[in-house]
């Protein structure tokens, strides 16, 4: 009731608010090239434009606006635009001859960009401010998560995630453990200035291995002469919490520019419909800042930011044997309910991420420019077991992972041709603490990368173009592990891999094993513009990714989800080819993207359960690294109607169908069918929005059968018991609710948002949820978010 009081009083104070409008179009150099990134800026209101040259910017008040429109290597435009209604303005930008005034409504070419890239809005971004990217990115047809529990998820793209799906942050790939289903992307998503998921041929300027898309995470970039900022307040009932993100821009056309931000969270523990889920609070202290020098002809900057959380691990999931875990299956309920509490104990995971990035780009002329950029991630993970005595506060996992990577890259735009083409070298160095009194899951590591890429874009006709790439890479590892001798000789690996052997300790071996890999990535893609509202692009994508340490190396348990897990030293690199089509409705009252797929992947590497073990501490579940040949056929669809002009509806489908073509039976861990509408109704009125979406999960009934046997001591005999790990839970229906409205408090424009997640608080257990087996997902939450642009 307070939560709506305050919603209340804040409309009330309202009363200084004018008629909002929408201004939209394409930004395009002088020979129609769109221009990807330019700034633009209105007032206290900012964005920037699409891959294709495209841009909105909202809530822009009625009445003449000045507008500017920047970008790196051309002139500024600065114009008056008079705002009675929604506004369509098609610009044209050039280095030095052009009028600023000059603006172009004419028809453009199509864009030379044959690689499908969906964005997330500001106003999505900003929505999640509270949650993580992987939350965000779920609003994007095709785009799943994979959880462990509710606040450690991953993205999920056409079926693949973790090391298939990189996560680009600032232009540097993030490296922090990407490995694990537990570790979710360790970035604030309150830093991105701009979120982007590119699916279809790899993005090979990233690398060669995204076989299932790209996560492309920006910083706010400001190329006009401004001081800015924003802070966004995030309250919860659900974990009765909150987060406080605060940033400031400072932006130029020459000379110093600079960007800084941070958030704080602090939530207590979530609740199920029926019970407290001990344990699942979360903190998080993160800060994110760059200074940029921008000259005549040259721009550099350096960059810093830090990731800071501690996330707890629901107690109810803390297994001590397969007794646990038949119980857990059997029962439906929790072992460990207990009130609610802000305390976070065992289980739980503490991460630290620092990125620093110094860059350089130089316009070499009118139409090439040169980017040397230098990084370097420093990942600290510890894992937090239930452990007592002198191991009680000391991490059973303790990993520590540097990594340095040198990028070049050179472009050059001429006669509707663009060519595109870098370097890379990257070394890494990861370091198992041998403190923890446990074996590390994952062994002390050196690793070694270097790649070569070139891409070419040409435009044959203002209604065809066309994308091709080529990319190799070198990769090299060397690790330090212990082997148990009846661990090294039940995986089969005596007398295939003695030559890794370089000690023997009496009951273990310590190994040095080395692989080396020559990887070669190719993309070709074709866009055609089919009519003044339809665009088609084909791409068609060769990718190959490596075994990664946890698949290789992986030896013991894994106390985040209380399993055996083990990996297999002969373990090849994974081949995909993937062929793609979008359809895209791009003008009128009705936009469709329409994108099916197929993704043929050979050697494909997956966890999947095998039996159980018998240890001194208790009885688990073995999950072993296994490859087989699988093929992955979806569809992913998203629709915006406007049905009037207050009027929206959205809608989102995706599914994927995959066969594991090696053992012909369905492919382990898939999405189910997943369906979203979304209403969304508008006003003038203080930008008035209200929105109701349905969010349709069907129950997956395509699994493979890994159920086995155990013995479970009941009424103290051990009595052979079926263990049901495979069976998909049921399917679920949600609804969720917000809504939204700016206002002006004196110089500042204020915003308030309220929302309600899951409304009929219903009870449901995701597949991809690594904790269904002990825990149902959070019940209903409200939210109260404040947003001041200043």
């Amino acid at each position: 009731m307070r939560i709506y009081i305050l919603l209340l009083a804040l409309l009330a104070g309202s009363w200084c608010a004018h008629s909002q409008h929408t201004i939209s179009g394409k930004v395009a150099a002088p020979n129609n090239i769109p221009l990807d990134g330019a700034h633009i800026h209105i007032g206290l209101l900012h964005g920037s434009s699409a891959p294709d040259g495209s841009y909105e910017v909202h809530n822009v008040a009625s009445g003449e606006q000045h507008m500017y429109i920047s970008y790196i290597g051309y002139k500024t435009m600065d114009t008056l635009v008079n705002m009675q209604g929604d506004v369509r303005l098609d610009i044209v930008l050039s280095p030095e001859t052009m009028q600023l005034e000059e603006v172009v409504l004419a028809e453009t070419k199509v864009s030379k960009n044959t690689t499908h890239e969906q964005r997330l809005t500001t106003e999505t971004i900003e929505k999640y401010s509270n949650a993580s990217l992987g939350d965000a990115l779920k609003e994007v047809a095709g785009v799943y998560s994979l959880r462990t529990g509710s606040t450690i998820v991953k993205p999920v793209i056409n079926g693949l995630h973790s090391s298939r799906v990189p996560v680009i942050s600032n232009n540097v790939r993030l490296e922090d453990q990407q490995w694990g289903t537990e570790h979710a992307p360790n970035l604030d998503i309150n830093s991105a200035g701009r979120v982007s998921v590119i699916k279809g041929a790899p993005a090979l300027q990233y690398g060669g291995d995204a076989i299932g898309g790209l996560v492309l995470v920006e910083p706010v970039s400001v190329m006009q002469d401004t001081l800015f900022g924003k802070t966004i307040l995030t309250v919860d009932s659900n974990g009765r919490g909150g987060s406080l993100s605060s940033s400031i821009h400072k932006g130029n056309t020459s000379g110093w520019a600079w960007n800084a931000g941070g958030t704080f969270k602090y939530m207590g523990d979530r609740e199920a419909p029926d019970y407290v889920l001990s344990n699942t609070g979360n903190r998080e202290a993160n800060f994110a800042g760059d200074v940029k020098y921008l000259g005549n002809d040259y721009d550099t900057s350096v960059s810093y930011s830090f990731y800071n959380a501690t996330i707890g691990i629901a107690k109810a999931t803390h297994i001590g044997n397969v007794a646990d875990l038949v119980r857990a299956i059997n029962n439906g309920q929790p072992d460990v309910a207990v009130p609610f509490t802000y305390t976070i104990g065992a289980p739980r995971q503490e991460v630290q991420h620092h990125l620093a990035k110094a860059n350089f780009n130089k316009q070499l002329s009118d139409d090439a420019s040169l980017s040397l950029q230098y990084s370097f991630q420093l990942n600290n993970r510890k894992e937090f077991d239930m452990r007592r005595g002198d191991y009680a506060n000391i991490p059973a996992l303790d990993l520590v992972l540097a990594t340095h990577s040198v990028n070049a890259d050179w472009k050059k735009v001429t006669n509707g041709t663009e060519y595109k083409t870098g370097v890379s070298t990257s070394a890494q160095f990861n370091n198992a603490s041998p403190d923890t009194g446990v074996r590390p899951l994952i062994p002390t590591y050196d690793k070694y990368d270097a790649g070569v890429y070139g891409i070419v874009s040409h435009s044959f006709s203002k209604s065809l173009s066309a994308e091709a790439g080529l990319r190799y890479d070198f990769s090299h590892i060397s690790a330090m592990k212990y082997y148990q001798k009846t661990r090294w000789n039940s995986l089969g690996y005596n007398g295939v891999y003695d030559h890794f052997i370089i000690k023997d300790t009496v009951s273990q071996w310590l190994t040095n094993p080395r692989f080396t890999y020559h990887n070669v990535s190719a993309s070709l893609g074709i866009r055609k513009r089919l009519s003044a509202k339809y665009d088609l692009m084909v791409n068609a994508g060769l990718a190959m990714r490596n075994p990664n340490p946890s698949e290789l190396f992986s030896d013991g348990l894994h106390h985040s989800n209380g399993t055996i897990e083990l990996g297999n030293l002969g373990i090849e690199k994974e081949k995909a080819l993937k062929l793609s089509a979008t359809l895209l409705k791009h003008e009128g009252n009705f936009r469709m993207e329409a994108t099916p797929y197929l993704n043929a992947i050979r050697d494909f590497i997956y966890l999947s359960p095998t039996g159980v073990e018998y240890t001194i501490r208790g009885t688990f579940p073995v999950f072993n690294y296994r490859q087989d040949n699988v093929l992955m056929a979806g569809l992913d669809l998203h629709t915006d109607w406007d049905i009037t002009s207050h009027f929206r509806h959205s809608f989102n489908l995706a599914y994927v169908h995959a066969d594991n073509t090696t053992r012909i039976e369905p492919l382990i861990d898939m999405p189910p069918l997943n369906i979203s509408n979304t209403f969304r109704y508008t006003l003038d009125w203080h930008s008035l929005f209200l929105e109701l979406r349905s969010e349709a999960v069907f129950t997956q009934t395509r699994y493979p059968d890994n159920n086995f046997y155990a013995d479970v001591p009941v009424n103290g005999e051990l009595v052979p018991t079926y263990v049901d790990i495979s069976t998909p839970p049921p399917g679920y229906h949600l609804l969720h609710f917000a809504s939204g409205m700016q206002f002006a408090l004196g110089k500042t424009l204020a915003s308030v948002g309220f929302s309600v997640n899951n409304i009929f608080n219903t009870a449901y257990r995701d597949y991809l949820n690594r904790q269904r087996f002990y825990t149902d997902d959070v019940g209903r939450n409200f939210q109260l978010q404040l947003k001041f642009n200043y």
